[in-house]
């Protein structure tokens, strides 16, 4: 039988690979490892990717293993998924990544310009109704590059039709460098081998849509520091489904 959260947390208070800053807490105590994290925590000058939203930290702990010379961080505000990845990275002596407990709406609150070479976003919730909280829109991306390099890439893994068009039109909108893009990712011929390795990493939601018949969609783009970045306009049919086995809420068909 799994454990409860109340031990999962009792757990991650003592892990040292866990660092956990709540928004209430943020407000009043700035993070001290911001700009440091390869000479404090990883003690090397490898680079930094970060996985946002990254759940049961499978992606995150998969990219570890695949690439010991790169430092991995998975963040989430769910401590108890979190657990899962957190322990099995202790367990099997992973000491390329860590796990950061906080809202990824200050998320740039914990890294320096510069500090961040990649982001993965893996099954993000598509945010039909909330603009400003889908993870690849223009309020994100602004975020993101008060971390990341200039030119940084971005990777959107995804089940959510809309979530995908809607990074499309914006990744074309602001005329971002498109480095992959495909909306059916393990029916499409050309990826090279060490791309497909690395995409095929399965994380629990996306075991479940493949289940359900769902294709999943992929796609990689830069992110140069210069430019205004704009929303499209471009209205887009709304997925006929929820994330987590729910239907859909809203009563609407479309949304920007």
């Amino acid at each position: 039988m799994s454990k409860g959260k109340l031990a999962k947390f009792a757990d991650m208070a003592k892990y040292e690979n866990v660092f956990q800053y709540p928004y209430s807490v943020v407000e009043h105590v700035p993070f001290e490892m911001q700009g440091h994290w390869r000479e404090q925590y990883f003690h090397n000058d490898h680079p930094i990717v970060l996985e946002l939203g990254c759940g049961k930290g499978e992606y995150a702990v998969g990219l570890a293993k695949m690439f010991p010379d790169i430092n991995f961080v998975g963040v989430d505000i769910k401590g108890a998924r979190m657990w899962t990845g957190a322990t099995q990275a202790l367990s099997e002596g992973l000491h390329n990544v860590a796990f950061l407990r906080t809202n990824i709406e200050i998320i740039e609150r914990f890294f320096a310009p510069g500090e961040v070479q990649e982001i993965w976003l893996t099954f993000s919730d598509p945010q039909m109704k909330n603009p400003r909280k889908r993870l690849t829109s223009t309020f994100f991306m602004e975020r993101y590059r008060k971390f990341l390099v200039d030119g940084g890439v971005v990777h959107l893994k995804t089940d959510s039709n809309f979530l995908y068009t809607y990074t499309r039109l914006m990744v074309e909108k602001n005329q971002l460098p498109v480095l992959l893009a495909t909306d059916d990712l393990y029916h499409t011929e050309g990826i090279d081998e060490a791309t497909r390795q690395i995409l095929s990493i399965h994380t629990y939601y996306e075991n479940m849509w493949i289940e359900r018949g769902l294709n999943i969609k992929y796609i990689k783009f830069r992110l140069p520091q210069e430019g205004t970045l704009e929303e499209s306009e471009v209205e887009i049919p709304l997925d006929d489904y929820r994330s987590y086995r729910r239907d859909k809420r809203s009563s609407l068909e479309r949304a920007k």
